[in-house]
């Protein structure tokens, strides 16, 4: 299982030392550019599935190719 933390800068340093002592987690820092990532897939996701329920209106193919 992975877990994505969101630790104050001043702390990450002894909370990655504490997790190190533990022989079944392994730890790495993740920058924020992948942080960022991770949060806007997860946020893409979470749209496409209230787009199936139905409880939100997907937009139009055309309009996304605008974005771009």
């Amino acid at each position: 299982m992975k877990i994505l933390l969101d630790i104050q800068d001043d702390k990450a340093a002894f909370f990655l030392e504490v997790l190190k002592n533990f022989s079944f987690v392994k730890a790495k820092p993740v920058g924020e550019g992948k942080t960022l990532l991770l949060e806007e897939l997860e946020e893409a996701v979470h749209n496409v599935n209230l787009a199936k329920q139905g409880k939100l209106k997907p937009k139009p193919l055309s309009e996304l190719l605008n974005e771009l």
